[in-house]
């Protein structure tokens, strides 16, 4: 297995980890548990946040920018209409 899909099968593993973490502080019932999922969740969105930017400085990790015209047609769909 070369580096690549290392770094992209643990980038996916630690997207899946914060999913769980975040659900986990949303239906948590005390503050302590609330807490340690919070903590948990912060410390893996950084590390997602790790992997995620040394992929992209291999160029293992590309992004698309959204067309400018998507972008304003999405904006006016969800704006607000009234005052």
């Amino acid at each position: 297995m070369d580096d690549k899909t290392i770094m992209e099968n643990l980038l996916l593993t630690t997207k899946g980890v914060i999913d769980l973490y975040m659900h986990g502080a949303i239906e948590s019932s005390t503050t302590n548990v609330h807490q340690t999922f919070s903590s948990a969740f912060d410390d893996t969105l950084n590390m997602q946040d790790s992997i995620y930017k040394q992929m992209t400085a291999k160029g293992w990790y590309q992004i698309e920018n959204a067309p400018q015209q998507q972008v304003q047609q999405t904006k006016q769909k969800y704006s607000p209409t009234c005052c």
